[in-house]
């Protein structure tokens, strides 16, 4: 019996279980699969299995070296090929090919692909599933059992839908879409290469409320969600749809799992969100920004293109463009460097540092 305390049985390459191999494939097709070159040209016929760790791989893998606090991992490895950023003076094992490369990771996770493919592909319609009549399904999607697609509503081809999802009324879905199971979405329209996973609730009601004396009066939620192309959604995330006006994500924005994006919000183009970020409502924020995990912000604010939030961040007030905010409340993460170092002196029975004398 495997359990979890069983360190021998803890992976750190793909579980043929869950995945299948397309290889093996020579050096020479991975180095131009990736555009990189080969350090010498007679590996070009060494023949790759798969890909793994630099810890857990063996001489029929490949794998990357992602930078010099790796040194060790690397010249302990036995993998068989590893790819390197060029221009980096490293050494490789005795043995081991190399193949030079602009990204190494971005690099990795095309080789990744080459390889590997989830085994479960279902296609057509499972009869468990309910399809409205005035529903359109184009050509080779896929629906699994026990999905409800509501009236009017259109599922791009190329689309899967997994199983126990609820499509409402009139939900478009672009092409080559994977709605992974038990997700809700409602007063949306979704782009062509999105992808969904589990759980998520794309269209609930915006948290809404007029207050009175005799209680809280609901505001309908009359708005939509809009997502564009590419984006990716973790799991159990909630996107609420607008009031009046729409909430929406951009092109290629990445949300990781249990976010909540509050109503009219919007969201620019290639964001990066981590885990457990909540935005109010009606914040907008710019292209190309990063968020990191448990980042909070107020309703109405205004992100900045490129700006970048560490994470646990609380965001009170608008962030510049390009700039880099840390704390609780946010400012730029100079100043909460600063801030950090004189408030750990104070505590210590130092004075701030600007005022030491002896040191």
């Amino acid at each position: 019996m495997i359990t979890y305390r069983d360190p021998d049985k803890i992976r750190a390459k793909p579980d043929p279980t869950f995945h299948i191999s397309s290889g093996p494939f020579s050096l020479r097709k991975i180095a131009d699969h990736v555009g990189g070159s080969l350090e010498h040209d007679q590996t070009a016929n060494l023949q790759v299995e798969g890909v793994a760790s630099l810890r857990a791989a063996t001489s029929t893998d490949i794998t990357f070296f992602a930078g010099k606090k790796f040194a060790d991992d690397l010249s302990g490895s036995q993998a068989g090929a590893c790819l390197i950023k060029t221009g980096e003076h490293v050494t490789v094992p005795k043995g081991m090919a190399a193949i030079f490369c602009d990204d190494p990771a971005s690099a990795f996770a095309d080789v990744a692909s080459m390889f590997y493919q989830p085994l479960d592909e279902p296609t057509g319609i499972d009869p468990g599933a309910q399809i409205h009549e005035s529903a359109t399904i184009e050509d080779n999607v896929s629906i699994q059992s026990g999905v409800i697609v509501g009236p009017g509503v259109h599922i791009g081809a190329g689309t899967r839908v997994d199983a126990n999802s609820y499509i409402g009324r009139g939900v478009k879905i672009g092409r080559k879409c994977f709605i992974h199971p038990n997700t809700t979405l409602q007063f949306a329209l979704i782009g062509d290469e999105v992808v969904i996973h589990t759980g998520v609730r794309i269209g609930t009601d915006g948290f809404g409320y007029v207050p009175g004396a005799s209680g809280h009066k609901k505001i309908p939620q009359l708005g939509r969600v809009i997502i564009q192309d590419r984006v990716e959604i973790g799991a159990n995330t909630t996107i609420d749809r607008g009031a009046l006006e729409d909430t929406s994500i951009g092109e290629g924005t990445k949300i990781d799992n249990l976010v909540h994006i509050g109503h009219n919000c919007h969201i620019g183009r290639h964001c990066v969100i981590a885990a457990l970020v909540g935005m109010a409502g009606s914040t907008v924020v710019g292209d190309f920004v990063a968020m990191g995990g448990a980042v909070g912000i107020a309703d109405h604010l205004k992100i900045g293109d490129g700006a970048q939030l560490a994470a646990r961040a609380g965001v009170a007030r608008n962030v510049p463009a390009g700039a880099i905010y840390a704390g609780l409340p946010a400012r730029p993460i100079e100043q909460w460097k600063r801030e950090y170092v004189a408030v750990s002196r104070l505590a210590k029975g130092k004075p701030p540092k600007a005022a030491a004398k002896d040191e």
